[in-house]
């Protein structure tokens, strides 16, 4: 399709107005025994109803079709026009012939390459970039790399080395995270307020469990029951941002002073009922959450929570 005519300075002559769309012609053709001359895209698309000339019916086929002669395409380079971007604010006029050119660099360009500046670095068209917010898209290559984790973790030993360059760039992008939210609190207040919702709507999905038998807690489970705990705990909806955490303190190494040695364990045993758990599904386990059990106190909670496995004894409530 041609240019708009109204987008030109001074009049145009009729010669270089396309037949077909009424514009100033677009890369321009010819019918090479009647020379009229046409937009290519718009003679092509004719060419598909009919194969004739537009102006004069004579017969023209896109093989016959040939470029418009150097005096044509010399008027046609100089022609001045106003930039496809003037409803965003550029009043720049050029000659058709560095119309491209000028596209590419102008600044009022809402689809123009810019780089994000508050962090991330990301490149993204001018206008998503009020709308971009550097935690969530960190958020997002986290969760991606997470998930590209588990794939590995379910992969033979010949993917270890991988396996161990995802995890490093994991820890990388979380710690330049925390460089971010140090330099914007208002991205680190919404980012723990979205990540607060995410964990408080699964736990709130969980059934209530009462523990009946606290002594048969297994405190070092091994990788395969680790594993299986885990794969229960994604599919209850458990999000990405805490699994691994969690399957963290599923172990004794990673539990708070009260329940760290089989003595404190023994004497605190009462005490463990006043623990809010939620029952993992299907499992002899539980999740007991930071956010509901602050009345316990530090020597009895971790981040973001434990998860405790027992070889029998867990009830839904």
């Amino acid at each position: 399709m041609g240019y708009d005519v109204t987008r030109f300075q001074g009049d145009v002559d009729e010669d270089l107005i396309c037949p077909i769309c009424s514009g100033v012609l677009e890369e321009p053709v010819q019918a090479p025994h009647c020379e009229h001359a046409f937009c290519n895209a718009c003679i092509t698309q004719w060419f598909s109803q009919q194969q004739t000339c537009p102006v004069d019916r004579s017969v023209v086929t896109v093989a016959h079709l040939r470029p418009v002669p150097r005096i044509m395409r010399n008027m046609l380079s100089k022609l001045q026009i106003a930039c496809d971007n003037a409803v965003f604010g550029c009043s720049a006029v050029v000659r058709l012939d560095n119309l491209m050119s000028h596209l590419s660099d102008c600044e009022h360009n809402p689809k123009r390459p810019v780089t994000c500046e508050q962090g991330c670095g990301l490149e993204m068209p001018k206008d998503e970039l009020p709308n971009h917010n550097c935690i969530k898209h960190l958020r997002s290559v986290v969760q991606q790399q997470q998930t590209r984790i588990a794939e590995l973790e379910k992969s033979s030993a010949e993917h270890k080395h991988q396996l161990a360059e995802q995890k490093r760039d994991i820890q990388l992008l979380k710690a330049y995270m925390r460089a971010i939210r140090s330099v914007n609190p208002n991205l680190q207040n919404l980012e723990e307020t979205i990540e607060y919702n995410e964990i408080l709507e699964w736990v709130n999905s969980l059934q209530p469990a009462r523990v009946t038998r606290w002594g048969g807690m297994i405190s070092t489970p091994d990788a395969v029951l680790q594993a299986v705990i885990k794969r229960s705990l994604v599919e209850s909806g458990c999000p990405a941002s805490i699994v691994n955490e969690l399957i963290e303190n599923a172990h004794e190494r990673s539990w708070p002073q009260g329940l760290a040695t089989l003595e404190t364990r023994q004497m605190n045993r009462r005490y463990y009922e006043n623990y809010v758990a939620k029952r993992i599904p299907g499992k002899q386990a539980v999740v007991v959450m930071a956010c509901e059990n602050q009345h316990m106190g530090d020597d009895m909670v971790q981040e973001p929570g434990l998860v405790m496995i027992f070889a029998h004894g867990v009830e839904e409530i």
